[in-house]
């Protein structure tokens, strides 16, 4: 009973910071923001209101928002809590980081701008000295303009018109991709190094993960869309090593020699990860559940001889072929005497 309670206390402590923070929340963004359904933010409004926080729906913003006239008490930073802010905020917005994400420096600024005397002392002494480096992300900003156009059509509810480049270039105009189509979009997204937005793709019936530097055409209509209730960007994609999600489920044993071990084990490659020791031999085995194959196998090779599939034989093989592949490349044929 108590685990329930701090669980919604929780998450009403979030729903008071977002509706405050951020202008035309309806139930929908704040049951999606907080993971639950609808009828548990209606309950939560309600319980607000009981509590002394006057929050009604604002037909201007067509959102929830806080009366006028009461403002929450300003929040105190600890040390602690100055630091991984004000350093986070920094480096996701140096431009090798997180593309687009310049403003995150300035919001930085302006912070360090309203600290308390005693913690700015104190953060200061680590200027300089935290770093934080991502994989490296593309190499230019080119596709800033869809970044914004997305960024707005999900803020509106609006369609896009688009066109899009596969990354198999030779495919195009075989399956449709170099046709225009519509897209709901639900929510961008940054993963493996580059901005993706997830959505309905109306030519597809189904939702995507688009790569935002490969649009060759994105034009904002006035058309609304709603995003579902249901949607949830880790729940589409279930499984998937990374962002591929296959048709299929695979239980994936991989074996790893003792020089390896200690590196594959010491990282959380997949939710589902469990490690299997042999003390012995200093090897360990990593199990997972994976949704398709097309990621993982490339994983898989990036260890060389020092990682062994077990299971299953689908992998097993795949390997196999593609070390076969590899081999000839490097495989000089002998030409025959004359």
């Amino acid at each position: 009973m108590g685990r329930k309670y701090d669980t919604r206390l929780n998450r009403l402590l979030r729903l008071l910071s977002a509706i405050q923070g951020r202008r035309g929340l309806n139930v929908r963004d704040l049951a999606r923001l907080c993971e639950v359904h609808v009828r548990s933010i209606h309950r939560d409004i309600r319980t607000l209101n009981e509590s002394g926080f006057p929050c009604a729906f604002d037909p201007e913003t067509q959102g929830y928002k806080i009366a006028k006239g009461f403002f929450m008490p300003p929040i105190e930073f600890t040390l602690d809590e100055a630091m991984a802010v004000v350093e986070l905020l920094e480096q996701a917005g140096d431009g090798r980081q997180i593309p687009f994400y310049g403003a995150a420096s300035r919001a930085a600024e302006k912070l360090r701008s309203q600290l308390p005397a005693v913690i700015l002392g104190a953060v200061q002494p680590s200027d300089g000295c935290i770093h934080v480096d991502l994989a490296r992300s593309q190499a230019d900003d080119s596709s800033r303009d869809v970044y914004d156009q997305v960024r707005a059509a999900i803020a509106q509810r609006r369609m896009l018109r688009c066109k899009y480049e596969p990354a198999k270039t030779h495919l195009a105009g075989k399956n449709g991709d170099d046709e225009a189509f519509d897209l709901h979009p639900y929510a961008l997204w940054y993963c493996q190094r580059a901005w993706y937005v997830v959505g309905h793709h109306s030519g597809r019936g189904a939702i995507r993960r688009l790569k935002l530097n490969r649009f060759t055409l994105i034009r904002a209509t006035d058309r609304p869309f709603a995003i579902p209730d249901d949607f949830n960007l880790h729940a589409d994609l279930g499984n998937a090593w990374r962002m591929i999600r296959g048709d299929k489920s695979y239980q994936i044993a991989i074996r790893f020699d003792r020089e390896f071990a200690d590196t594959a084990s010491e990282t959380r490659w997949h939710p589902t990860q469990q490690e299997e020791w042999d003390h012995a031999a200093g090897s360990v085995t990593l199990r997972f559940t994976v949704d398709g194959l097309d990621e993982i196998v490339w994983w898989v090779l990036g260890y060389g001889p020092g990682a062994t599939v077990l299971e299953p034989p689908e992998l097993i093989q795949r390997v196999k072929q593609l070390a076969r592949e590899k081999v000839k490349r490097y495989t000089k044929k002998k030409r025959r005497p004359r």
